[in-house]
């Protein structure tokens, strides 16, 4: 039985009974407990026979449900806790058939593969391929990029699609041929695990059926982060008879409007297609006064009902230009460090601080500042984890191509980094993977081809019994223990990332088996990383999203820079404010912003740099 504390307007929604309910839960206000506690009581008080489906946006959110829940033993298995598109592999996997899926696509995540899979699509097609011959290069690369852009925009839009169809034929032959090209190396994109799901619940409503039986009852975590391709599947699933739905969501930290994502789907669409009732969550059991007050100068709709008696502080940094506003932040954080703060409980350590970039160029010069101190960070630019060793990158892909010997892409991508000629021969199975890449290894005769090679022989043997990853990070470990400290460090580091993947990945897999796509499929969805790490953390305002620290630098506030100059049209501007909103309300206790008075730009050039408006208006000095 759960002691946890609530207020009265969290009570209602953890005992909230059948129907659909849209939660506005501002920063703070201890949503992810009351999903936590919600999913707790319907998992041991309510009767049937029944499983809930808890859908995250955010992995630490998922883990943190997770954690909290572990207690639960037997019932806890009755939950789905995971990401939207995590539970559509799932779906994908178990039902997929039924559109032609005879085996899991393998996920092509990266930007990178999905544009060198469109490059080799008009490279093939005259027709394409001559409306990019009369452009210069430069606008041909720019074309691609815009081609690519406009196939997101496409998939993210299946209902406004099915409705209005695709006007131009040139990108209607663009998407065909790019869908064409994923296929045949059996891959898929990000978008099509929703279409996908979306397709098979339209198309086949006993499939989507039988999951309504199965899921009683569904909670939506940061709704306001819905694009129209998520909510379509919600949307599919629940169908005429599922009502039993909480969406839990702020729209002021709507940030992901770049994604297509949009406030709407949770504040007009939910409420209206499900005929949802309403609950605010107004508290702020997160932050100090100070930074509240800040919070609510960004945001004038931001309305407390109740927040902690701390004061702590909101302050300005001014640099004379980047390097010496580094310099001026690392001070600080170094003070804060030795002396502490009253208004911070307990001793500061480098993981109580975080410090925020509006785009990671903004955190160069102080990751500089920070390395040449000897303190501890680490960086996370993306919600994913970026790789620091080329060595980890080398692994991944030939454990790309070992679980999907079809991955002509990535043998290519291989290939070109060990600077080898692509076989003549494709290779068909595993064994045969196993054997080309030991081959090119050693005729390469490199140490660090080596212990890919013999990592990768490893995973391949232990698959023949029952997959094991350890015996392969111990070959890599074993490699870096070889090298210089400043060679060792990376590769140390990102073996130690996919440790805890793998490590997340038994824990959760449950029933399903174990194979080695499964996992590569976790990596993808970035489902078991670890949010946060000891050191100062480096963050962009987007990887940020969802964390907290006892204090925050907020830095490069420049006019320009936060908001981005960019941002030209009034929905551009909101989202900037709603950036800099998610930035300030990380914050437990102390807040700064910082910018420099001057700022050399990418072409040499030297400009004055005036404070951000967002600064002015929080009245931070």
């Amino acid at each position: 039985m759960s002691t946890v504390r609530l207020s009265k307007q969290q009570r209602q929604i953890v005992d909230f009974g059948d129907g659909a309910l849209a939660v506005i839960a501002g920063p703070g206000s201890g949503k992810t407990r009351v999903l936590t506690e919600r999913i707790r009581r319907l998992l041991t008080q309510v009767p049937g026979h029944f499983r809930v489906l808890a859908l995250t946006f955010t992995n630490k959110a998922a883990k943190e449900m997770t954690d909290r829940l572990s207690d639960l033993a037997e019932a806890r298995k009755r939950a789905f806790i995971g990401t939207l598109h995590g539970f559509c592999v799932d779906v994908l996997a178990d039902r997929g058939k039924h559109i032609g899926l005879s085996t899991m696509p393998q996920i092509f995540e990266h930007y990178a593969d999905r544009r060198q899979i469109l490059a080799q699509v008009v490279e093939q097609d005259p027709y394409l391929k001559n409306e990019l011959s009369h452009l210069p290069p430069k606008e041909q690369s720019q074309q691609l990029d815009a081609w690519l852009k406009g196939i997101a925009h496409i998939k993210a839009h299946p209902l406004t699609i099915a409705d209005n169809g695709i006007d131009d034929p040139v990108a209607q032959r663009v998407y065909e041929g790019y869908n064409s090209g994923l296929q045949a190396f059996g891959a898929c994109d990000f978008d099509d695990l929703l279409l996908y799901t979306y397709q098979l619940f339209s198309e086949f409503p006993q499939v989507a059926d039988l999951y309504r039986r199965v899921y009683g009852y569904v909670c939506v975590d940061e709704a306001q982060d819905l694009n129209e391709a998520q909510y379509a599947v919600i949307r599919a699933l629940a169908g005429s008879s599922l009502r039993n739905i909480i969406m839990v969501g702020d729209p002021n930290q709507s940030i992901y409007g770049f994604n297509t994502s949009s406030p709407k789907y949770l504040t007009a669409d939910f409420k209206s297609d499900f005929n949802a009732a309403e609950i605010h969550l107004n508290e702020n059991y997160r932050s100090s006064r100070s930074v509240v007050r800040v919070a609510q100068a960004l945001d004038s709709t931001y309305k407390v009902a109740g927040q902690v008696a701390v004061e702590g502080s909101a302050r300005l940094i001014v640099g004379a230009n980047e390097a010496d506003e580094a310099a001026r932040v690392v001070d600080e954080l170094v003070r804060l460090l030795k002396d502490g703060h009253p208004d911070v409980e307990g001793p500061l350590a480098p993981s109580s601080f975080a410090i925020l970039g509006r785009t990671r160029y903004v955190l160069l010069s102080v990751e500089r500042q920070l390395a040449d101190r000897g303190l501890p960070y680490y960086k996370r630019l993306t919600v994913t984890h970026e790789n620091e060793s080329s060595v980890a990158d080398d692994l991944q892909l030939v454990l790309r191509i070992l679980s999907n010997p079809k991955d002509g892409l990535h043998l290519a991508a291989i290939c070109k980094r060990w600077d080898l000629p692509r076989p003549p021969t494709a290779p068909t199975n595993p064994e045969q993977v196993v054997q080309l890449i030991r081959s090119m290894a050693k005729f390469k005769g490199s140490s660090a081809c080596t212990a890919v090679s013999e990592a990768i022989s490893a995973v391949h043997d232990s698959n023949q019994r029952r997959l094991d990853f350890m015996p392969a990070f111990k070959t890599l470990d074993d490699y870096a223990d070889q090298l210089a400290e400043p060679e060792r460090r990376p590769i140390r580091e990102d073996v130690a990332v996919l440790r805890q993947e793998w490590d997340h990945f038994l824990r959760s897999e449950g029933s399903r088996a174990r194979t080695l796509q499964g996992f590569l499929s976790n990596i993808a969805l970035g489902t078991s990383g670890q949010a946060t790490r000891d050191g100062v953390a480096l963050l962009t305002v987007h990887s940020s999203k969802g964390l907290e620290f006892d204090a925050v630098f907020v830095m490069g506030m420049a006019k320009g820079v936060f908001p981005d100059y960019r941002a030209m049209t009034r929905k551009q501007q909101d989202e900037e404010r709603r950036n800099a909103f998610v930035a300030a309300t990380r914050s437990k206790r102390l807040l700064y912003l910082s910018y420099p008075r001057q700022r050399v730009m990418p072409w040499g050039d030297v400009w004055q740099s005036d404070p951000s408006p967002f600064i002015v208006e929080a009245g931070v000095r």
